[in-house]
Formats: structure tokens, C-alpha cells, sequence
């Protein structure tokens, strides 16, 4: 492609004729005839390496200043949005060829995602979905290491559902990918706000700094939905200036729920909108799963689908991977799995469990090393609220000692009477956990959900998936009739 049709106008340059073979904002992986993009990172400015990059053979550098290379660089105030225009260029624009729906939040992300793929497929779109658990065309899952991914990457994968017909695209839409710029020009047909606990503080530094970054979602969408139950989200509805719909438990929002019903099995709720009710059933179960169930109503009703199809289609979902998931066991005691791993979302699904546990509530969790260790404490305090005994383990330790991790989780628990006990090793803290429940218990497995990893120092990753490690554990846990 040439380098002046590339740019669409964007920049100016002295070599409007000079052809590119391809885009990076990685000097490792530089290649002739490339442009490469210089962006200031966390730990690394990429102007540092453009003498380099031209050596290996960039046609050209994008730059914020002058680094003195003349026609070779093209100057621009902000490299890492010019850098997303050119990758969206490249790929032929598929920004511009589909719908898009994007959540932010601190909790809740992925299971409303998949419960708006589900609702837009069941009544008949061809959907992309963009998230933690997975990235997926259609049915097809595709890897992904970020919940955003970088603006390549993101524009390469519109491509690919662009190219694959889907006429929607569903993505999680992370404070590092807005703050990052990773979604490039991406607008958005509605976009939902679930709510702001504490997380992130070890990159954003302040929870202002975190609520304005999830708030930049919303210069760049046509409708809101969000939850006005969180404090967060009160202040954004009065904040935005597109349209609003609101959800939550309370009766002045838009969509909220009534006569709540909660079961091991499912959840059922009278889901209550512009003074009608309406009976929904779902397999989903837990308070929190109430809420994802609203927000994903009131995006696709947005989307302009039928209010008694929604609702056709929400109960007709059967779950979602690592989101309280109840992993099969032949056993008198249950054993969920759940990607919680901030205090807010490990006190919203014990106190939804407790709800429905009829002997004691076990939780086992631990915290990442290498992020912030502000709200290991507090992890302890909010699991000691529902929980009747704790197992304080690992989560992915990183380049920390696990145990100094688990030493700043046990500062939470001074004062508190709730039993526990601290296994470090995460699969023995399974066995050890499931070797002590009783008739009826429940054991909630915080923190890693969907992940089927484990990340250690140096960021290796060695492979750990809860639900093989309780399949595996079952010999060493006879039933209780063969004791």
C-alpha cells in the first residue's frame, strides 16, 4: 500500500509514492519497508528505538517530535492515535463495516458479553465477540492474551469478522484499552457501564483516575446503558451526554428486577420495564447474575429487538465458562468455579451462594503478585463476611513471593473469627478443600475462573485448569457411603 494512501490525509509527507509493506509499534519486530510507530509506554519509549528500526529497514518512523530524520519520519502530536488510523487503513476500515457493543466495568464484563452474543445470535446475527475468556467469529473461540487487544491486533480481527459476515461485534472494552488507545476510531451503537470497584490502582494510581478512564467509552458511542446502583454509575448517567438507559434494583431505573428468586440451579425475577413485568427463568443463579441479566436487556432492546425475545433467549442461556460455574462431582458437596478476584466480586458471589448453601460455605482464593497489593487485605475482609471457613492459597504469584502474597492477605484477618487455613500450593489447597467439606457445603474456587494457567516469575505459564485438577482429586475424596 502506498504510504500517502495509507495515511488518508492524516499526515503530510515529503513520499506520498514510497509503497509500505506493513505497520508495528514493536521494534523487535521490524521489518523492511515497514512503518514504525514510536509510542511512549509505561517502561519504554519507542522513540528511543527509531534510529534502530530505520537501520533494520522502516521506510518511515511516526514520531511526536523531531528526531531529526527528515523525510523519514512524519510528525504527529499523538503517535498512538495515528498509529490506530493507520492500522484501521490497512485493514480496509472494518471499524466501519459492522455494529458495535462494548462493556466496561470492573465485574461483570464477560457474562454480560456472552449474554448479549447469545441474545444477538439466538435472533439470527452473525456475532464477534472480544473478551477475557476468549475472542470468537461466529461459534469459533480464538485466543487472546489481553481483554482489549492491541489496535493491530484489534483491526486484524475485525477483518476476520468482517470478513466472516458478522454484521455485530460484542467486545469487552478494558481502562487499559481505552487509556491505551487500543481500540482505535472504534464507535459504538451502545455501551454499557457495570459498575467501579477498586483494581487497576497498581497502573491507573486513583480510583478518579480509573472511573475517568472507563468513562472515555462513552465519548464514543450512540446510546448508554448503566447501572445506577453503583455509585460510579450514578455519577456517569448525569455525566454523559448521549442518551441513557438505566438499570439496577432500584424502581427508578429503566429495566430493573422484582421478586427475586434464587436456586442452585437458576434465578428467577420479575424483569420490570416501562410499567410491564415480565417472568424470567434463568439457569444463570446469584444476585450479580440478576444485574448482568437487566444490562444485557436493556443493550439489546437498545439494539432494537423485541423485549419478549430477549427474554426467549435469555432464558435459554445455560451458563458461562468460570462465571459461577458449578464443575460436575459425584459427591454430597458442590464446587464452584469463578473468576473473582477483586473484594467486590468475591463478596458478591459468596453473598449470593450463601443464599442458597444449606451446610458451610468454603472459599479458597488467593492474589496475583506484581499487581496491586492494596486489596489483598481487603480480599480477606470480604470473604470473611459470607464464607465459614477460608483457604488462603495462591493465585498467580509472578515475580512475588507467594508467600509474602499470602502474608498481606492474613492482615485482613486480624480480628476476625472465621476460621482458615493457608495452603500454598493451589492444587493441594483444592484436594485439602475438598477433603474437608461436609454434607451439603459449598466451595467457592475464587480467582481464576476461566484461566487454565497458572503465571509464575518471569511470566511463565504453566498450565492449571480447576476444573481437571477437581476431576483429579475426586480418587482422594471417597463418597461418604464408601467410608
Amino acid at each position: 500500500m502506498r504510504l500517502e494512501t495509507l495515511l488518508e490525509q492524516n499526515a503530510v509527507t515529503a513520499l506520498p509514492e514510497l509503497e509500505i509493506t506493513g505497520l508495528t509499534d514493536d521494534s523487535r519486530k521490524v521489518q523492511p519497508g515497514m512503518v514504525f510507530a514510536c509510542i511512549r509506554g509505561e517502561h519504554f519509549d519507542g522513540h528511543t528505538a527509531a534510529a534502530q528500526a530505520l537501520e533494520q529497514g522502516a521506510a518511515v518512523v511516526l514520531a511526536d517530535h523531531d528526531l531529526g530524520f527528515g523525510d523519514r519520519q512524519i510528525l504527529t502530536e499523538d503517535t498512538r492515535a495515528l498509529y490506530g488510523k493507520l492500522c484501521a487503513a490497512w485493514f480496509g476500515h472494518p471499524e466501519r463495516k459492522m455494529h458495535f457493543v462494548g462493556v466496561t466495568g470492573t465485574n461483570g464484563k464477560t457474562t454480560i458479553t456472552n449474554l448479549i452474543k447469545h441474545v444477538l445470535t439466538d435472533n439470527g446475527h452473525m456475532v464477534g465477540l472480544i473478551g477475557t475468556i476468549c475472542n470468537e467469529i461466529g461459534g469459533e473461540p480464538i485466543h487472546t492474551d489481553n481483554t482489549t487487544p492491541f489496535v493491530y491486533d484489534l483491526m486484524e480481527l475485525y477483518a476476520k469478522m468482517a470478513q466472516a459476515g458478522c454484521d455485530y461485534v460484542v467486545m469487552e472494552v478494558s481502562s487499559f484499552g481505552l487509556v491505551q488507545q487500543r481500540i482505535g476510531e472504534t464507535h459504538f451503537d451502545v455501551a454499557v457501564f457495570t459498575n467501579l470497584t477498586q483494581d487497576h490502582l497498581d497502573y491507573h494510581g486513583t480510583m478518579e483516575a480509573y472511573y475517568q478512564a472507563k468513562k472515555l467509552l462513552f465519548d464514543r458511542c450512540d446510546r448508554a446503558v448503566i447501572n445506577i446502583d453503583d455509585s460510579y454509575g450514578k455519577r456517569l448517567a448525569g455525566e454523559v451526554v448521549c442518551p441513557v438507559t438505566t438499570y439496577g434494583n432500584c424502581r427508578s431505573a429503566d429495566f430493573y428486577a422484582d421478586a427475586m428468586k434464587l436456586r442452585a440451579d437458576g434465578t428467577t425475577f420479575w424483569l420490570c420495564h416501562a410499567d410491564k413485568s415480565y417472568l424470567l427463568q434463568m439457569h444463570l443463579t446469584g444476585m450479580f447474575n440478576v444485574s448482568n441479566a437487566l444490562a444485557a436487556a436493556a443493550a439489546t432492546y437498545e439494539l432494537e429487538i423485541p423485549i419478549k425475545r430477549v427474554l426467549q433467549s435469555l432464558e435459554s442461556c445455560t451458563g458461562i465458562r468460570g462465571r459461577c460455574e458449578v464443575i460436575p462431582i459425584d459427591r454430597d458437596f458442590t464446587v464452584i468455579c469463578d473468576y473473582a478476584h477483586t473484594p467486590d466480586a468475591v463478596e458478591n458471589i459468596l453473598r449470593s451462594v450463601k443464599e442458597y448453601t444449606k451446610g458451610r460455605l468454603i472459599c479458597l482464593f488467593g492474589c496475583g503478585g506484581n499487581r496491586d497489593a492494596t486489596k489483598r487485605p481487603k480480599m480477606a475482609q470480604a470473604a470473611a463476611k459470607y464464607a465459614d471457613f477460608l483457604m488462603i492459597t495462591s493465585d498467580n504469584p509472578r515475580d512475588e513471593d507467594p508467600e509474602a502474597i499470602i502474608a498481606d492477605i492474613l492482615t485482613g484477618l486480624e480480628g476476625s473469627d472465621v476460621p482458615y487455613e493457608v495452603v500454598v500450593d493451589r492444587k493441594e489447597a483444592i484436594l485439602r478443600s475438598m477433603q474437608l467439606a461436609q454434607p451439603n457445603d459449598v466451595i467457592v474456587l475464587a480467582g481464576k475462573g476461566h484461566e487454565d494457567y497458572q503465571i509464575l516469575s518471569g511470566g511463565v505459564h504453566i498450565h492449571m485448569d480447576e476444573r481437571e485438577i477437581v476431576r483429579d482429586c475426586l480418587p482422594l475424596v471417597p463418597k461418604r457411603t464408601d467410608i
